[in-house]
């Protein structure tokens, strides 16, 4: 149950030339692409993005909704189908599973719960949670360590790695608490604060923590600590509901019959999650994503010096890229601070610059979302969406908008 980083595959395929495009799937009837309205010098590129997410639903992809923002400029545009038996256009309020930016909220309310006084960021883990790790763990492994992913702690189990494996059990619950027993069996991957290795089972930990120490249930805590305060008003945890409540879209994982090579899309939508919990599985919307990176990055969820936490890599790791909850990533000489997601049928990326000159939010219906590679679909959106505008004079620092 190792969890792949999305944001690993998105900072190595962005600096890549986009290849051919994806294959037609002729069956299918493109929904069209939002327009943009009237065009500024610092705007995002309009025709680059509608371009990126034109003619869907295709053989990568059934819809995307994305939503470009900040001081620069905005754009919003959706494309392709509510599900493939209809054929009818995507709702561009559509809810979905959100996949690992749940980490966001997740860090966010630990940090919320340290500027309280209530969590120690330097105490290990084993203050809140006596006897979580046992004897295997000889060093320490501290709050921030779990939050930067740079505990050792080696991923838990599931119920398999295939597709096949996990969508026969789509409907069966593994609990948090056996995720990190199967994990903690394991022993650790290495002495903590010597690498960093992004995975799942940093976050259920601290999942774990946030009800130790507040005494009620993640889902409640993390609402009332990030989501209320962010204005985050169709975003929900299911626990293990597999339904999605409220509008969606559907989603899809494209199977190849190995008899004759022919291709057939399962619809994923309907999914048990609970052991992704507080490392992701989240449902949101791309509305509410955008008011969770805004709200975070003006200080309105996380005040200082707890918000730097989310904004500093740890130093001395070679390769390090990942803080708390995000990921630092540079592009055409800009820094972002981004996060991703992949559930079946659902790829999700939250981006912005530190002083929200650019924000990015986008849910692709993926077909192939737990891929080793970035989805063609998220990729165009990502490369145009990061495009650095045409700088008006004096604007190239532009200052954060009062809050």
């Amino acid at each position: 149950m190792r969890a792949r980083s999305r944001t690993t595959l998105l900072a190595a395929s962005l600096v890549l030339a986009l290849g051919a495009g994806p294959l037609a799937v002729p069956a299918f009837a493109a929904a069209p692409a939002a327009s943009a309205s009237a065009h500024k010098a610092s705007d995002p590129d309009a025709a680059a993005l509608r371009e990126a997410i034109k003619n869907l639903p295709d053989d990568d992809a059934t819809a995307a909704l994305v939503r470009v923002g900040g001081t620069d400029g905005t754009w919003r545009g959706s494309a392709g189908v509510h599900d493939l038996a209809s054929g009818r256009a995507a709702d561009p309020d559509a809810r979905f599973r959100a996949g690992s930016t749940t980490k966001v909220v997740t860090a966010a309310a630990v940090l919320r719960l340290a500027a309280e006084g209530r969590v120690d960021l330097n105490a290990s883990i084993e203050r809140y949670l006596p006897g979580l790790l046992g004897p295997k763990f000889r060093e320490p492994v501290t709050v921030r360590q779990l939050l930067n992913h740079t505990s050792g702690i080696q991923s838990g189990d599931g119920w398999g790695d295939s597709f096949e494996e996990q969508y026969a059990h789509r409907f069966d619950t593994i609990t948090p608490a056996q995720v990190v027993k199967s994990a903690v069996a394991k022993g650790p991957e290495f002495c903590a604060g010597e690498k960093q290795d992004y995975l799942n089972i940093n976050y259920t930990v601290l999942g774990m923590l946030i009800e130790k120490v507040t005494g009620h249930s993640y889902a409640d805590e993390a609402t009332r600590l990030v989501l209320r305060p962010a204005g985050m008003r169709d975003t929900y945890f299911p626990g293990t509901d597999p339904r999605i409540l409220g509008p969606h879209n559907h989603g899809y994982q494209k199977v190849t019959k190995a008899a004759d090579g022919t291709k057939e899309f399962v619809d994923v939508t309907e999914w048990n999650q609970a052991d992704r919990w507080a490392a992701g599985d989240m449902i949101s919307t791309t509305a509410d994503l955008e008011r969770l990176l805004t709200s975070l990055f003006r200080g309105r969820i996380v005040p200082e010096p707890q918000l730097e936490e989310m904004f500093t890599v740890p130093a001395g790791i070679d390769g390090a890229t990942y803080s708390a909850g995000l990921q630092r990533f540079e592009y055409e000489g800009q820094v972002y601070w981004l996060k991703s997601g992949g559930r079946y049928g659902y790829n999700s990326l939250i981006a912005a610059t530190r002083n929200l000159s650019r924000t990015l939010v986008y849910s692709v219906g993926s077909t192939d979302a737990k891929g080793e590679a970035m989805n063609p679909v998220a990729q165009r959106i990502a490369l145009a969406a990061l495009k650095q505008p045409e700088q008006e004079p004096g604007s190239a620092n532009r200052a954060l908008p009062a809050a």
